[in-house]
């Protein structure tokens, strides 16, 4: 039995997909491009429904505000309807209403967005409460309608000129208040809106260079800035996950957040651990010259793996492209990441991932985000179909045998001195190295897609 439930269709003043239904599970040998293929969200895969294990959500900045097909060298390209009302309110609701259209077409459960995605942000921290105030109440009434709920928000606190030194991290002590003002507005937004987590990701926290950088006030600034944070938050009746999300560089040279090994470092040192998990992005991953699997890996070896955003990089391009995964037998590796650490609880796959430049159709959106959605569901059939085959658990088990018990499990217990190891050494040297078996494992997954069955 679903605990979470199908989204009820939405359509505010005006239709922006007038032309497109809700789009339905049809199987594998469908052929019509606006229907799931694998995603069937009733599903049961390993005793939860396809829903409740990958709880999808929609980037609310990539899709209704900011990404319409703007990169480093060139302007927008596709022109969102919804945004062309001159007044700021009426176009922050226009949004809301395409949003919700479109997220109830789609099926998903959740949303996520940035404060200034919804509304934006005016000419005085005055105005740019009110606004997010009067939004926080209109998404309320689009999530009462529909029954999607808000995945995670967070404060955008990189893309103003005032940020440009960092937020947390800043050098002026009144533009570190003023991200506290952000942040505080934000939290109350998140609790009015029922959300299930709380983001801070850290653009411009972190330095270009160290002629100019007190990089050890700096950090601890960023711990008391999530300190006072967390304590308002719970102050307030925030009851979810605070999340932090790694990434090594763009826009800022040195981020203090450059992986998931680094913020948990980071989160321990300044006795946060308890407080904060992690939101993994796969594009992040690749900029860290990580896997996607290796930093959902190591969160979940920390008890820190919360949420994760779903994209890809191009091997081509050395920035943040956030293309919509596709990539089956990677997200295969980080879904066995996932379910080996117990699923999701309050986290989610939420879609950080943006149209190409020359994608300029509204249509498009639901392409997109269709083929993202099948991608995971397949790579969920196969996870759960290799754990239950159990032929890599099994593998991973006799290769570390050796510490299971004896000698092995008493330096696991921490019960033998240096000098008690050498002596053990003296006995001889060790048995030939047992191969790895990469090859062997990696055809597995590959036997997997090609044999687990479609539905």
């Amino acid at each position: 039995m679903s605990t979470l439930k199908p989204a009820t269709p939405f359509t505010g003043r005006e239709s922006y997909f007038p032309g497109i239904g809700p789009i339905a599970y049809e199987g594998s040998r469908s052929r019509n491009p606006l229907a799931f293929k694998v995603y069937n969200p009733e599903a049961l895969v390993a005793g939860k429904t396809m829903r409740d294990h990958l709880r999808f959500a929609v980037a609310y900045w990539h899709s209704f505000t900011g990404s319409a097909g703007n990169d480093p060298f060139g302007p927008t390209t596709l022109d969102y309807p919804w945004n062309r009302a001159t007044d700021a309110l009426s176009r922050a609701t226009r949004r809301a209403d395409a949003a919700f259209e479109f997220m109830s077409k789609l099926g998903v459960p959740f949303y996520c967005f940035h404060d200034v995605d919804v509304c934006d942000e005016g000419d005085s921290l005055a105005t740019y409460e009110g606004r997010l105030k009067e939004m926080t109440r209109v998404l309320a009434e689009r999530q009462e309608a529909t029954g999607i709920q808000l995945l995670w928000n967070t404060a955008n606190l990189f893309s103003n000129p005032r940020y440009m030194h960092g937020a947390a991290t800043n050098p002026d002590f009144s533009v570190v208040a003023r991200a506290a003002a952000q942040v505080k507005a934000c939290l109350e937004a998140n609790v009015a809106l029922g959300g299930h987590n709380y983001v801070f990701w850290g653009g411009r926290e972190g330095y270009s260079t160290l002629l100019n950088s007190n990089t050890r006030l700096e950090q601890e600034n960023l711990a008391a800035f999530l300190r006072a944070a967390r304590d308002y938050g719970r102050s307030i009746g925030f009851t979810g996950t605070f999340l932090i999300e790694p990434k090594p560089m763009e826009p800022t040279k040195h981020q203090y957040d450059f992986d998931a090994a680094t913020v948990i470092g980071f989160l321990h040192r300044q006795g946060l651990a308890g407080d904060f998990k992690l939101n993994i992005e796969a594009n992040h991953a690749t900029l860290a010259s990580h896997s996607f699997a290796h930093e959902l890996q190591t969160a979940a070896d920390a008890s820190m793996l919360g949420s994760i955003d779903a994209n890809r990089g191009d091997p081509q391009n050395g920035w943040d492209t956030d293309q919509f995964p596709t990539d089956i037998p990677d997200l295969v590796q980080a879904v066995l990441v996932i379910l080996g650490n117990g699923g999701f609880t309050t986290g989610g796959v939420n879609f950080d991932a943006k149209l190409r430049r020359g994608s300029v159709d509204l249509e498009d959106l639901f392409h997109a985000h269709i083929g993202g959605m099948d991608a995971f569901a397949r790579a969920l059939q196969v996870a759960d179909a290799l754990r239950q085959e159990g032929t890599l658990e099994e593998f991973r088990r006799e290769r570390y045998a050796s510490f299971d018990e004896g000698q092995g499990a008493a330096f696991r217990r921490g019960e033998l001195s240096l000098e008690a190891l050498r002596d053990i050494a003296s006995a001889g040297e060790p048995r030939r190295p047992g191969s790895g078996r990469q090859e062997y494992l990696e055809n597995l997954i590959n036997q997997a897609l090609l044999t687990t069955p479609l539905a």
